[in-house]
């Protein structure tokens, strides 16, 4: 089989996991630069240039690990693979609510997955009563499109949150508000789930000056096996996105687990570490049973 990494180089570590495992299972792999490519429509067939060289119908599945500053171009990207017949990983569709936090709680709070008390607004005179609409502070600030725990604050005093919001709405950078749940403790949980299974679960716990429980932020991390309702809800929030890998991140509250955001290209380097699991190989073999019966039909 001939797939197609969408990603900036390999020395993206989970990029480099990924060629590993295609290159073990005898595929033919390689690694397609989305910033470089351009996709020309028009005349008999939409075309998918990589600088001057013609990939259009070159690969047999396409596996997107599309960074935040080029979600827009790199979902167009997989969109015309996508309908040029091409297998992906993850729909276009799903990469871009995935990386909108906002859109993806929206998609969860209807499909009644549970998550924390959330608002968003884009009105600057009525902060305070936004905070309020959480109980009041502390509250967690998120920028709409954050990733690695960057763009989170917890804001611990109404005056401290106030400040921030209007910071936030002066430079028209989209957020959102959402209750602090205290009792997790600065812990979250990251499941990864491929095709429809749990393939991969750990425990995320935050430095003790940092609320933030992300590996990029040298989170500490173990292996857990997660209850039966985190599977349910990590199982259902990747199908309801359309994504056929994601990481998927919840807390645990009084009120049982709770959804935070979806991960359409999740870290594999923690994952791996914390479980021993070979998270790349599933991905490779998902790929396999579902490129190979695209192809056939």
């Amino acid at each position: 089989m001939d797939i197609a990494i969408l990603s900036v180089s390999l020395n993206v570590h989970s990029t480099r996991r990924i060629l590993e495992e295609a290159q073990k299972a005898g595929h033919y792999v390689e690694l397609i630069d989305h910033t470089k490519c351009s996709v020309k429509l028009g005349g008999p067939q939409p075309k998918i240039y990589l600088g001057e060289e013609d990939v259009t119908d070159e690969f047999d599945a396409v596996i997107p690990r599309i960074g935040a500053k080029v979600t827009r171009h790199g979902a167009a990207v997989v969109k015309q693979f996508e309908m040029n017949g091409v297998f992906s990983t993850a729909r276009s569709l799903g990469i871009t609510r995935a990386r909108n936090k906002v859109r993806t709680l929206q998609i969860m709070a209807r499909k009644g997955i549970p998550i924390p008390e959330t608002v968003f607004s884009i009105n600057p005179d009525n902060i305070e009563e936004q905070i309020q609409l959480l109980g009041g502070p502390p509250v967690i600030i998120k920028l709409q499109e954050g990733t690695h725990g960057l763009g989170v604050i917890l804001a611990e005093s109404k005056k401290s949150a106030k400040s921030i919001i209007d910071t936030f709405y002066k430079m028209d950078t989209s957020i959102l508000l959402q209750k602090y749940i205290a009792e997790s403790n600065g812990e979250d949980i990251r499941i990864i789930v491929v095709g429809n299974k749990v393939v991969a679960s750990m425990k995320r716990k935050s430095e003790l000056d940092d609320f933030r429980s992300n590996v990029h932020r040298g989170a500490e991390t173990e292996a857990i096996e997660p209850t039966s309702k985190e599977r349910h809800i990590a199982l259902n929030a990747t199908k309801y996105l359309g994504l056929g890998v994601a990481g998927v991140d919840l807390i645990r509250s009084k009120k049982g687990p709770l959804l935070i955001e979806v991960n359409a290209s999740p870290g594999l380097k923690g994952i791996e570490a914390a479980t021993g699991i070979n998270v790349a190989k599933h991905i490779i073999q998902f790929v396999e049973r579902n490129a190979y019966r695209k192809r056939r039909k």
